[in-house]
């Protein structure tokens, strides 16, 4: 009989889970011990330590962050797909940006990020409702900036390539239109347009000093990620959004999310299409 052994033990997977908790945010319950084990143990074996206290010394001495950057990265789940949550695309064509655009002086840039971006299908959904739905877009000056923690899934966003799930609510027209074929592929890749109107970078949301430079926002995408930090992280993360919006900018969480159970910061706004948050004009 074979008696598989555990990668480190409950004490072990304790200190680990704060110490990822301090560098990055996010909070690992009892429920993710068999998911952290197996994704450290994949990690271990990448870099050949055959003990959990050896590898574990070997990435608190890990100065540049080579191994921490690659361990993030297996440990953030990054599951998406175009128009995801449609309605809030909605919202802000048919709501948020006309409202922002009244506020702009002329010539100025209406600015939208999206973090995390994932593999690029929010930030790519963006500027696809906007050139098929919003009239606006020829006249305004739109800038869209992308970010995320995990350099894999941003390497892959810049990319542009996409299968059938990815792509599964799009219409058939705007696939046609924006995207192309993989030959012997069942692959689709976004056109260079659409990617070059795309600004890609890595951030922390957890690290301030990590985002100081994301700033002057008018709409923030930041959806299905509150729920992976903890009441402390998660105040420190809609503060640093707060001061990375211009005022009267506004902020679009995922389904499950509430704003209001975080931050006192923010007012709620409700559109036709969904409910939202704001930064206030005048503090």
């Amino acid at each position: 009989m074979v008696v598989e052994m555990s990668v480190f033990n409950r004490d072990e997977f304790e200190k680990f889970r704060d110490f990822f908790y301090r560098k990055t945010g996010i909070w690992f319950d009892d429920k993710k011990f068999d998911f952290v084990e197996r994704r450290i143990e994949e990690r271990m074996s990448a870099v050949a330590y055959d003990s959990f206290r050896s590898y574990f010394a070997f990435l608190r001495m890990d100065f540049k962050g080579g191994e921490m950057e690659q361990l993030t990265n297996l440990l953030t789940v990054n599951e998406t797909y175009f128009y995801r949550e449609e309605y809030q695309f909605k919202c802000l064509v048919n709501s948020v940006l006309d409202e922002v655009a009244r506020r702009k002086k002329p010539g100025e840039a209406i600015r939208i990020w999206s973090v995390p971006c994932s593999t690029g299908e929010e930030p790519y959904s963006i500027a696809l409702y906007l050139l098929e739905h919003w009239p606006a877009i020829n006249d305004r000056d739109v800038a869209i900036m992308a970010s995320d923690i995990d350099t894999v899934v941003l390497s892959k966003a810049k990319r542009g390539i996409y299968g059938v799930r990815s792509l599964q609510n799009l219409p058939e027209s705007v696939r046609e239109h924006y995207f192309s074929a993989r030959p012997g592929r069942d692959e689709w890749e976004i056109s260079n347009d659409i990617k070059e109107a795309i600004e890609f970078s890595q951030v922390n949301l957890n690290d301030l000093q990590s985002h100081k430079q994301m700033r002057n926002f008018d709409v923030i995408f930041c959806r299905n990620v509150l729920i992976y930090f903890d009441e402390v992280s998660r105040r420190k993360v809609a503060e640093g959004l707060f001061d990375a919006m211009n005022p009267g900018g506004f902020i679009l969480l995922g389904h499950s999310e509430s704003m209001s159970r975080i931050s006192p910061l923010f007012r709620v706004r409700k559109f036709p299409d969904a409910m939202i948050y704001q930064k206030p004009l005048t503090l």
